[in-house]
């Protein structure tokens, strides 16, 4: 070790060490001012969670049922990138294909005279919220209720009640054609 001489001129280096020797540096002096103080409040922090401990106020949660559910995630409404279908579909029963006709037999003209009622045949698939939609805006009649049965040629009759601040007899006069 003691007769070792660097050949080349880049060994001459201070910083280098003969082969087979250890480097000894040292650390650089450590700042004083701000960053020490910030590492000594960590360290601190440090030292006061493991005597205390982290998890000093951990409570167990309390089951009230014996069932296990699922919590509920959320659902994000569908954005599709496109429509799915190449035609946007038309209702399949507008106010003009639920009432076919009013009815003017004896039995029906009884009914509007005597219990304030409207009679008509409707579609088999109509529905009395439809029927009584459908009254009111091609005949803008207000109905208390309706009533519906299947006749037995498979037809759907509806008995349509009207308000009773509403004269049936003169609905039918003036805006079915029926009297």
């Amino acid at each position: 070790m003691q007769n070792y001489k660097p050949s080349t001129p880049r060994q001459l280096n201070s910083n280098t060490n003969p082969p087979g020797s250890i480097s000894v540096e040292m650390a650089p002096p450590a700042k004083k001012g701000a960053a020490a103080k910030g590492g000594n409040k960590k360290a601190n922090a440090a030292a006061k969670a493991t005597l205390k401990g982290v998890h000093s106020h951990k409570v167990r949660k309390v089951r009230l049922s014996t069932t296990f559910h699922r919590p509920k995630t959320l659902q994000l409404s569908r954005a599709p990138k496109y429509p799915r279908t190449s035609i946007v579909s038309q209702p399949r029963l507008d106010e003009h294909k639920v009432i076919i006709h009013p009815l003017n037999t004896e039995s029906a003209m009884k009914k509007i005279e005597e219990n304030n009622t409207l009679v008509f045949i409707v579609d088999i698939k109509a529905n009395k919220a439809q029927i009584k939609e459908a009254l009111k805006k091609l005949y803008d009649i207000d109905t208390v209720k309706i009533n519906t049965l299947i006749r037995p040629d498979g037809s759907k009759k509806a008995f349509a009640r009207l308000t009773a601040d509403v004269d049936a007899l003169d609905i039918a006069a003036t805006k079915l054609a029926i009297v």
